[in-house]
């Protein structure tokens, strides 16, 4: 029997009055079904979070009992990391391990902002008038839209969510209509940690139904969107309807850089976690290697060996350690660029295939190509999936030109045990994110965003939260002297 899941509009879980199937990536089989929001729907849900802005139930709310709600909520989704966890494996594709992982450390970013809530701090300013007293408050922006891919999505929502609930504004999330399921069950965590009717609002649909229908709505005041280019300039677009602040986290293609001088263990280890974790499926994927010449081949056997090693099979079990991708379309763009990188001269070392024996399913092998320049479209576009292109270099500046070579700007990794050069690249490199000896470590302490294409504005750190706020100045005039008439001049 397929599952059912409910949009969640204020306060209230109600069945849509259109579905649609949601198909398992390890069987390639319907497993749910979903409701699809219409812009009635999205209306009532932002209409909802609008009235709930001014209700005493949230507006009279002391920021510290905000953060006892974001506590309340951090907790539960720790208590419910692993039946999260198996449905967006289901959903998704992406390996149990790894999503219930990640999502128990989602708690922590929920448990990061519970505790800012109550540190978002106005100002005084002395100005320059003696009879003036001025004040500085932040008060929250109003109705937020966060729009979250796929992929991640329980992590992508507590960037949009925490802070803004932190601030004290109200939110219509959208899940992706691919793989929305752990956040419509969310849902019911945020009802059960008791936040106010219309704080939270969570739904998902299509294109104009939904998507437009919200970022386009006039009581919405800011957008958060997480996702493609494509989209993101659909949503900058229709932000000129309602002049909402925008936040756009898009995509990678990002560059690991490693020299002669790098521990090849460490080394080898990190390039096959930043590509083939979540089946390459992750903006911050470590999608371009650029090896310097002197450790290329050694760094390439390794890798090789690897990547052929990697268990590839059902995600719901712990021994997997690649499962499928999530959709049919997302394999078959993989394969056409790939097709057209080796007919541009790149070199497949390994993978380039899908994985044989497990029915119907969207797996893919972990592939690596030897691509001779950046033109190679593997090299250029983005896959979203577990390709490596693998690039050589000689000198430091080579590398540097080789990474900066991009649209994107998300992140990046310098392997070197050579401090100064460690340095020098962390300034030279164009990309929001530099990671030296390391990848893909996150925390909600740090702030999250990329340059060009990977988008507009950052999330995570403590200015995420000042981002959800708008500045009120407040004027006192201290004098009992009479304002001067002002048509009598002095």
């Amino acid at each position: 029997m397929l599952k059912s899941f409910q949009q969640y509009i204020d306060g209230t879980f109600e069945d849509a009055t259109t579905t649609f199937d949601s198909v398992n990536p390890a069987t390639g089989a319907v497993w749910a079904k979903m409701p699809a929001a219409s812009a009635a729907d999205v209306d009532r849900a932002v209409q909802a979070a609008h009235r709930a802005l001014s209700e005493p139930a949230w507006a009279a709310l002391t920021a510290s009992a905000r953060g006892k709600l974001l506590y309340r909520l951090a907790d539960l989704v720790a208590e419910n990391a692993q039946q999260l966890a198996e449905l967006e494996t289901a959903d998704t594709g992406k390996i149990i391990r790894e999503t219930r992982s990640q999502i128990g450390y989602v708690a922590e970013y929920y448990r990061y902002y519970a505790g800012v809530a109550d540190k978002i701090q106005g100002a005084y300013l002395p100005v320059d008038k003696p009879d003036m007293e001025v004040f500085l408050r932040r008060e929250p922006v109003g109705v937020v839209a966060g729009i979250v891919p796929w992929n991640s999505q329980l992590f992508l929502s507590a960037v949009k969510l925490g802070p803004a609930l932190a601030a004290g504004c109200t939110i219509v999330l959208k899940a992706s209509e691919d793989g929305p399921a752990p956040l419509l069950a969310f849902a019911r965590l945020v009802h059960q940690a008791g936040f106010p009717a219309g704080v939270v609002n969570i739904l998902t649909g299509f294109g104009a139904d939904c998507g437009q229908a919200l970022t386009t709505h006039p009581l919405v005041s800011r957008i958060a969107f997480t996702g493609g280019p494509e989209t993101a300039r659909h949503i900058v677009r229709n932000s000129a309807e309602n002049l909402a602040a925008t936040s756009l986290e898009l995509g990678g293609k990002s560059p690991v850089l490693v020299f002669d001088d790098a521990d090849l263990e460490s080394v080898s280890n990190a390039v096959i976690a930043g590509i083939f974790a979540a089946s390459g499926q992750s903006c911050v994927a470590g999608s371009r290697l650029l090896v310097q010449r002197g450790m290329r081949e050694r760094l390439l056997q390794r890798l090789i060996e690897k990547a052929r090693a990697i268990r590839i099979g059902d995600p719901q079990d712990v021994a997997t350690e690649m499962g499928p991708l999530a959709t049919r379309r997302q394999r078959d763009h993989i394969e056409s660029v790939l097709k057209a990188s080796l007919a541009a001269g790149a070199v497949l070392l390994t993978g380039g295939e899908r994985a044989a024996g497990l029915g119907e399913g969207y797996y893919f092998q972990p592939t690596i190509v030897d691509c001779p320049d950046a033109q190679v479209p593997s090299v250029a576009q983005e896959l979203f999936g577990p390709v490596l292109s693998v690039m050589t270099f000689d000198t430091e500046a080579q590398a540097v030109a080789l990474a900066n070579d991009t649209r994107y700007g998300l992140a990046s990794g310098v392997f070197t045990r050579d401090l100064t050069r460690a340095h020098r690249l962390t300034r030279a490199l164009r990309a929001g994110i530099v990671w030296v000896n390391t990848y893909r470590a996150v925390s909600p302490i740090v702030p999250f965003g990329g340059y060009g294409l990977s988008g507009l504005g950052r999330e995570g750190g403590l200015d995420a939260v000042l981002e959800y706020t708008r500045t009120k100045s407040i004027w006192i005039r201290t004098s009992d002297e009479p304002i001067a008439d002002p048509f009598v001049m002095r």
